[in-house]
């Protein structure tokens, strides 16, 4: 079995720009070591960062795209490689599924580690199907105890097949079990607590989630093992008025800005990325997006709250509600109402 690492250990690993004694202290004081800024490398962006070089601090890519690919995609990996750190990032792990882990999967996985050297490799805490089922989507658990055993007994394993910590991201969700018995921040804290692993903290999932669910942000934030939160995500999403969709395909907004200047006040600063998978913008525009985060780090921009008003002003014009959801009756009662006025 794999030992057991620090989280501080993945980063040192791939901070090779520090010193040993910049190492060492952070580890002591429980600092993350961040690659910078980086930006979720896509197919639209090759040519320019080929051509350019532009000054990204690292790149993430999606595993599943180069696990299976050669000829151009992966020559083109391989340059990037050469000149930025790449981090990993896969959508197909399903570590919660009750299906045995796909082992041809891992090894392909751990083939194209051994090639890109990637600064660490996520995944997120879902499933994604069962019974050979695949619905390729994220979805959430049962955050029970059961599952909690479950997911750490397959993290262990998936170590120790690729010989390092596995980092999981926090997932987007619409609805949650009713079965659950453990907030998701606590069930973060035990899985991380038991297996060494770490975390990827996707700020805008918590938005989302939060507001889908009805729980308080701030508490999911403040709830987290900080120490061991690797790397942070951003991501804009679309708001629909009564929920809200995570569609990676617009500008942060400014509600995750604010939860971003939590998460980077709480874990001294970690390794930050954009991820843009819809009306992909220029690498231009996408770069300007993913620099903002500069503005957001030691304190909240002067005309911050003049900015959030605006977009709630925006929101609610786009979606108004005729009547409080309260005040609807569903079929069933009003099948009883009518009954009672027979």
């Amino acid at each position: 079995m794999l030992k057991t690492t620090n989280i501080i250990d993945i980063c040192s690993q791939s901070a090779a720009q520090m010193t040993d004694t910049e190492i060492k202290t952070k580890a002591k004081t429980g600092t993350n070591l961040g690659l910078g800024l980086g930006l979720g490398l896509r197919s639209q962006h090759f040519n320019t960062i080929l051509e350019n070089k532009p000054d990204v601090d690292w790149f993430e890519i999606i595993s599943e795209n180069f696990i299976d690919s050669g000829g151009r995609p992966r020559h083109i990996l391989r340059q990037i490689a050469e000149h930025y750190p790449i981090v990993m990032h896969g959508v197909s792990l399903s570590i919660g599924s009750t299906d045995a882990l796909n082992l041809d999967y891992l090894a392909k996985l751990k083939q194209l580690i051994d090639e890109i050297k990637p600064a660490w490799v996520s995944d997120h805490l879902c499933w994604t199907g069962a019974m050979s089922l695949n619905t390729h989507d994220l979805l959430p658990l049962p955050l029970t105890e059961a599952s909690l055993a479950h997911v750490s007994s397959r993290v262990k394993q998936v170590q120790d097949i690729l010989e390092r910590p596995l980092i999981l991201e926090n997932p987007s969700s619409y609805l949650s079990f009713t079965q659950s018995t453990i907030p998701e921040w606590e069930y973060f804290s035990a899985l991380i607590a038991d297996t060494g692993c770490g975390m990827l903290l996707d700020v805008n999932n918590v938005y989302v989630s939060a507001f889908n669910n009805d729980f308080d942000p701030i508490t999911y934030i403040k709830g987290l093992p900080h120490h061991a939160i690797v790397q942070m995500h951003l991501a804009g999403h679309q708001h629909c008025g009564d929920h809200i969709v995570d569609t990676h395909d617009s500008a942060v907004t400014p509600d995750v800005w604010e939860l971003f200047n939590l998460a980077w006040q709480l874990t001294n600063g970690c390794a930050t990325s954009l991820e843009w998978d819809g009306n992909i913008p220029t690498f231009e525009v996408y770069h300007q997006e993913l620099l903002k985060a500069k503005q957001f780090m030691a304190k909240l921009p002067n005309d911050f709250f003049q900015q959030k008003w605006a977009r709630q002003q925006a929101v609610t014009q786009q979606y108004p509600l005729s009547n409080p959801l309260d005040f609807i009756v569903n079929e069933k009662n009003r099948f009883h109402a009518c009954e009672g006025e027979k």
